[in-house]
């Protein structure tokens, strides 16, 4: 890389990791800065989800807060999370791009009417429940589980707007506020990204460099986006997830 690829995969990291930490969608940042560097599309995807694990875990440490009490629900819904990462990981180099691509902007729309319409919805589903028949339960059931494992499975292999899906689920299924979702969103991210790049590791050909730049880059914008995203009020946090997925939609409906 030049001085100046080097910068700017590094700018990318920076602004990644701030992403993710609020809202998701970082790898749409930093994957096309690494194309842009001569890097071939799955050595961009490994080396993105290898350097941004620092940044999953900075932004996880930066709402701490909000993860209390949430410990049974992040080791529960961790499982699935692994699992799926590496489900997903495994698919990235058996499959051809082109097949798992095609629905991914599918799922992106769907998770941000979800996102969009979630108070509306809970309160229809809210209205109807009679708490006799389906009581509440704190770790979302069978369908949150199912549903974040197969969104995770999304995560190992592309990743871009995977934080989305996950509070779009979270939203429906679990009556927390929104930062606390949040806050076990960057969790099972972590989790994904973790366990995918170990995969990466002994299978994969990644750039160091890159993976450097973007590790540094991205635990340095994990702390500025929490400490943005915590002070954010619901309705702003949701605007903020609505506007950064519908950018990362119409830039997936254009590669």
């Amino acid at each position: 890389m030049t001085p100046a690829e080097m910068l700017g995969v590094f700018a990318a990291g920076v602004g990644a990791g701030a992403m993710n930490a609020v809202v998701g969608s970082g790898t749409l940042v930093t994957f096309p800065v690494l194309l842009a560097t001569g890097l071939s599309p799955v050595t961009a995807t490994v080396s993105n989800a290898l350097g941004l694990i620092p940044g999953s875990i900075s932004g996880a440490i930066g709402y701490r807060r909000e993860l209390a009490g949430q410990g049974r629900r992040i080791r529960r819904l961790g499982v699935g999370s692994a699992l799926g990462g590496l489900a997903g990981a495994t698919l990235l180099l058996a499959l051809p791009a082109e097949a798992f691509e095609t629905i991914v902007p599918t799922l992106v729309g769907l998770a941000l009417l979800l996102v969009a319409f979630q108070p509306l919805i809970s309160r229809k589903v809210r209205g109807r429940r009679r708490p006799e028949r389906h009581p509440s339960r704190r770790d979302g059931g069978w369908l949150l589980f199912t549903g974040l494992t197969l969104a995770s499975v999304y995560g190992g292999y592309f990743s871009a707007a995977q934080g989305i899906i996950y509070i779009s689920l979270m939203g429906l299924l679990l009556d927390e506020p929104l930062q606390r979702l949040n806050a076990v969103k960057n969790v099972l991210v972590a989790i994904v990204n973790m366990v995918a790049a170990t995969f990466f590791l002994f299978v994969a050909d990644f750039d160091w460099t890159a993976v450097a730049l973007i590790a540094v880059g991205s635990a340095l914008g994990g702390q500025l986006g929490a400490r943005t995203g915590r002070k954010a009020s619901p309705a702003v946090l949701r605007v903020l997830i609505v506007t950064i997925g519908t950018v990362a939609l119409v830039q997936l409906l254009l590669r």
